[in-house]
C-alpha cells in the first residue's frame, strides 16, 4: 500500500509540473501558475502523510502549506504593485 501511494504521489507531483508549465505557457503569468504548482504540491504531501505519518511527513507537508501562503502572498502583493503602476502610467 505505501508504494502504491508514492507512486500516486510522484504522479501528483508531475502532473503538477507538467499543469504549472502549461499554465505559465498559457498566460505568461506567475501570479496563475505559481499557485497551481504548489496546489498540486499540497496534494501530493497530503497524500504522502496518508501513507506515512511521521514528523518528518507532517513537517514536510507544513512546509509546503507555509510556502504556498507565502508565495501566493507575495505574488499577490507584487501583482497589486504592477497594476497601480499600469494605472499611473495611463
Amino acid at each position: 500500500m505505501n508504494a502504491a501511494i508514492e507512486a500516486a504521489a510522484l504522479l501528483i507531483t508531475a502532473l503538477g509540473v507538467v499543469s504549472f508549465l502549461a499554465a505559465y505557457a498559457t498566460t505568461r503569468t506567475i501570479r496563475t501558475a505559481l499557485p497551481l504548482l504548489l496546489d498540486f504540491l499540497m496534494a501530493a504531501g497530503l497524500l504522502r502523510l496518508a501513507g506515512d505519518l511521521s514528523w518528518s511527513s507532517i513537517l514536510l507537508t507544513v512546509a509546503i502549506i507555509a510556502v504556498r501562503k507565502v508565495a501566493a502572498f507575495g505574488v499577490a502583493e507584487k501583482g497589486l504593485h504592477s497594476e497601480h503602476y499600469e494605472l499611473g502610467r495611463r
